[in-house]
């Protein structure tokens, strides 16, 4: 029998990748086309979308031809995408009204200040209806700063004859030359339009960002069928696309976070930290957010989700801004020969503190300084600086689902009490253990966790075993994934064999709580307003 191949494509802020992998799951060749970062004099963030659909086409197109295989033999393809990241085009010609707007932009920031005004706790109902915080990071506010400011866009939407949507339904879009109008749960739920609790498109909140939730998109399964395309003539005959995701749900998935209580942490220029609660939506009270992680195999769930602006960023400004290195890779040396028992701390609120303080006016500081800080120990607290935020949004996450896990048994009990029976307590641990509050292991992935000395901080930090992947392009491989088991040409279990490399706690008690009181006492010098409530 021939061999069998999956595509996945995986569309980013930067540009678009394309991998090909083979019947067991290996890649066998990876394809770039970056793309124009469109900046505006007043700092907007924009994408071609035409641009990404046209470098889509190419990079696989590309990827078929330098791998050399028969492209009759690739049976499937997944995509994951740059979430957030959304537009609007014309049914009829299939032409974006405007350029994309990037999920880093916040031009649509009046329009969500405007809404906080209105009162009726506004933004309160939206957190509780999509389990998002109302901002301008998500697509509500920026398709509705499309259809007030981009000439035509809301006749065409009251005319039925605008599309709106994610990178992802872009995509699909084109690919099926406009047979296809869909996306999945977990880009739905990053939209702030979605009802993660009914699994609908919420005409209520729809309405109060002045968008006509009949011309949003068919949401799927993630694993779903979604469409075929021969990539404008690339195979010869259509290849279905069965899967697409979110990237960072297609990392959780490529990390085998598949139950609840996993945890995984995606180290990039930013962070973003998943853990999966399973079929429960548990409402954060800790400054992180619900979204669905997927629907496969016909099964929803949840995850709660922090994000952080700065993490590989602060390596970055260490070397283009202040000039203390010449390279990422020298960090970890550096981190070993400073002095390890300073009280020094870099608080990188460079544009803000993301979660889970949600603190727009925070500035960052470098606190502890003292006659014998240096070059090394600068470095030092910069490189510690991503693993407290990573630790700091884990901690929200297991108190939000040790919460959770709390009521159920205080339920539990006042059945078992009405019952006349008396519920063993281990009946709780199972309870809790099913939340999966009390994580004992981080998966992680991203170029940061090359770096030894932040893997083992992290581990001590957390006192939590941290998992490193040896593979990279996580939100691809979870992508094809997801599409190779759907079709039937991976078993689940492949989800469980990524080779991983291991940091175990080292560090004592007492060190460890004296270095995370210092770190919060850290923050609480940078912030200048209370954090944001998200009720």
């Amino acid at each position: 029998m021939a061999e069998q191949y999956i595509i996945s494509i995986d569309q980013s802020t930067q540009g678009t990748k394309a991998l090909l992998f083979d019947s067991v799951g290996k890649v066998l060749r990876r394809e770039d086309i970056s793309q124009r970062q469109i900046i505006s004099e007043d700092g907007w963030v924009s994408h071609d979308a035409e641009e990404i659909y046209q470098n889509t086409v190419a990079v696989v197109r590309r990827l078929v031809q330098n791998a050399g295989i028969d492209a009759g033999n690739v049976c499937g393809v997944g995509i994951s995408n740059q979430r957030e990241t959304c537009l609007a085009w014309d049914k009829k010609s299939g032409r974006p009204v405007a350029d994309a707007i990037v999920w880093q932009c916040s031009r649509a920031k009046e329009i969500c200040a405007r809404l906080e005004k209105r009162g009726e706790n506004v933004g309160g109902e939206i957190f509780r209806r999509t389990g998002l915080k109302l901002s301008p990071y998500f697509p509500a506010s920026k398709l509705a700063w499309i259809l007030e400011n981009v000439d035509g866009a809301r006749d065409k939407m009251r005319a039925g004859e605008l599309c709106m949507g994610t990178i992802d339904t872009w995509l699909l879009y084109c690919l099926t030359k406009g047979a296809a109008y869909k996306t999945d749960y977990s880009n739905a739920s990053r939209t702030q339009l979605f009802q993660i609790h009914t699994l609908e498109w919420d005409e209520e909140i729809c309405r109060l960002f002045g968008v006509d939730a009949s011309c949003l998109a068919e949401v799927c399964d993630s694993d779903a069928c979604f469409g075929e395309s021969d990539f404008e003539g690339g195979f010869p005959h259509p290849i279905p696309i069965h899967g697409m995701l979110g990237d960072s749900h297609a990392a959780l998935f490529a990390q085998g976070c598949v139950r609840p209580g996993m945890v995984k942490a995606t180290y990039g220029t930013g962070s973003s930290i998943m853990m999966n609660t399973g079929a429960r939506a548990i409402e954060s009270t800790h400054g992180v957010v619900t979204s669905l992680a997927w629907k496969l195999g016909g099964e929803v769930n949840y995850v709660l989700e922090g994000n952080i602006n700065y993490t590989g960023a602060v390596v970055s400004w260490l070397k283009d801004e202040v000039k203390l290195i010449s390279s990422a890779g020298e960090t970890a040396e550096l981190c070993e020969n400073a002095l390890q028992d300073d009280e020094l701390y870099l608080v990188p609120a460079f544009s803000g503190l993301g979660a889970p303080y949600w603190n727009s006016q925070a500035k960052g500081i470098l606190s502890g300084i003292t006659r014998t800080t240096g070059r090394n120990e600068i470095v030092r607290a910069a490189v510690e600086s991503i693993a407290y935020q990573i630790a700091d949004v884990v901690e929200a996450m297991a108190q939000d689902a040790g919460l959770e896990a709390a009521s159920q048994d205080a339920r539990m009990e006042v059945t078992a009490q009405d019952a006349g029976l008396e519920m063993a307590s281990q009946d709780a641990e199972v309870i809790r253990q099913d939340i999966g509050f009390d994580a004992r292991e981080l998966r992680v992935d991203g170029g940061p966790t090359r770096n030894a000395y932040l893997m083992q901080f992290q581990s001590d930090i957390l006192e939590t075993d941290v998992a490193v992947s040896k593979a990279e392009e996580m939100s691809a491989i979870g992508a094809a994934y997801a599409a190779g088991i759907a079709l039937g040409l991976y078993d689940e279990d492949i989800l469980q064999k990524m080779e991983r490399t291991w940091y175990r706690p080292q560090m004592k008690a007492e060190p460890r709580e004296k270095k995370k009181d210092g770190w919060k006492a850290a923050v609480g010098r940078c912030v200048y307003e209370p954090p944001c409530s998200l009720r």
